[in-house]
């Protein structure tokens, strides 16, 4: 059962088929290598994919969310790390481009054309080691100076660094007028101070090179902070842009890789002769209807944000709905690949089988931001009507606001 797309959809899935048969090719030796797949970065531009989602009128192709998250979702089944990676590029984009469509910024209208013109490629840089990611908070120090900040600290799990040319990131400033506030900034990763890591050694997503980012007083202009908000406070902003577009970009990258998953399973039980065995059809019965239930949400999810439903109620509760799209999409994931563990037995273990790789990409899913323990209890206070933290409301922010620290 392939997922079901408009015209417009097939078009854009069925090109990205074609560069995600070619990423499978190579997917096993940059998992091998713990190398990240700068060819497949050059394919991508090569297609116009890397300005896939900036508006046609900046020179892009105006993919929205709904067109955005199949692609993600087929390339994944060729490569996960690749679509991972990808995700922290496209989604940002997007975002910029759907304030854009409502503000007209120049600011953005500037950046947006950057990327069309390949003078741009984003990564989105904010994890912390021993800080929950959500956007609340930050570790990384800003200092006020002349003209700016300069920002100091260390980030973690920066993915798509290796091949990015900018990156958001974020720092808190102690010393702002009514307290404590998180700064959203841009930067350029060939700034002085800006430094790499080589940290990325990890069970999967390996091709991904999310790596380590030290920076040691990186200036950043007032005009490069695009936005700010008190320090342990839900951000409708934030909402709107960071958690409505990033929880559904990594809900197709799961989704996909699990599909890409039971693909392969299939065509190796048909290649077998076991496809009449009622057993094995029962298990892949589920797994399809694991990745059609994860189709629906993350659907309904991208509806929900472009006709902006998601942002009439409590910020809150948007967050909580985002969240519930990553949790479901990441642990059906995980569950597909151990039903079909049972199918294949031994086949799942072989290193020179792609299984294997997949079997061990799904496994970041589930503690990726937001992660499970994370949203359960998000989820379970909204429920109870329990307010877990100060909102900040749009009327506040402003589509485009940089609410000045």
């Amino acid at each position: 059962m392939q997922p079901l797309l408009t015209p417009g959809q097939q078009e854009l899935v069925a090109q990205a088929g074609k560069l995600a048969d070619v990423f499978a090719e190579r997917a096993s030796l940059h998992d091998r290598e713990n190398s990240f797949p700068h060819e497949n970065y050059d394919d991508l531009r090569e297609a116009g994919f890397l300005r896939l989602s900036v508006p046609e009128e900046l020179g892009g192709f105006g993919a929205g969310l709904p067109e955005i998250l199949p692609v993600l979702e087929r390339l994944a089944m060729g490569d996960g790390a690749t679509a991972l990676a990808f995700t922290m590029h496209l989604s940002p984009l997007g975002q910029w481009a759907s304030v854009w469509r409502r503000t007209q910024s120049p600011r953005l209208a500037e950046l947006l054309t950057k990327a069309a013109e390949g003078k741009l490629i984003w990564a989105s840089v904010t994890s912390e080691t021993g800080l929950r990611n959500d956007m609340t908070d930050s570790n990384t120090e800003a200092v006020r100076v002349e003209g700016g900040f300069e920002l100091t600290g260390r980030k973690s799990f920066a993915t798509n660094t290796a091949v990015a040319t900018h990156c958001s990131t974020t720092a808190r400033y102690e010393d702002a007028d009514g307290g404590p506030r998180l700064l959203l900034c841009q930067i350029a990763l060939d700034q002085p101070g800006v430094r790499i890591h080589q940290t990325w050694d990890t069970m999967g997503m390996r091709g991904t090179q999310s790596n380590d980012v030290e920076l040691t007083k990186v200036f950043v202009e007032d005009s490069a902070v695009v936005h700010s908000l008190p320090v342990k406070h839900l951000d409708a902003r934030v909402l709107e842009t960071v958690w409505s577009w990033a929880m559904p970009a990594f809900s197709a990258v799961y989704t996909g890789v699990a599909a890409g998953a039971l693909d392969w399973t299939v065509r190796s039980l048909q290649k077998r002769g076991k496809t009449g065995d009622p057993v094995l059809q029962d298990v892949i019965g589920e797994c399809q209807i694991l990745l059609e239930s994860s189709r629906a949400l993350i659907r309904n999810h991208a509806e929900d944000v472009m006709s902006r439903r998601l942002f009439t109620g409590d910020v809150q509760d948007g967050v909580a709905r985002c969240a519930v799209v990553k949790y479901v999409a990441a642990n059906n994931a995980v569950q597909v690949m151990q039903r079909l563990v049972d199918v294949l037995g031994g086949m799942s273990y072989t290193k020179k089988l792609p299984f294997e790789r997949m079997w061990r990409d799904v496994q970041a899913s589930t503690f990726m931001p937001m992660g499970n323990l994370a949203t359960r209890k998000l989820v379970g206070a909204n429920v109870l009507g329990v307010r877990t933290l100060p909102e900040i409301g749009p009327d506040e922010t402003g589509p485009d606001s940089r609410a000045k620290a």
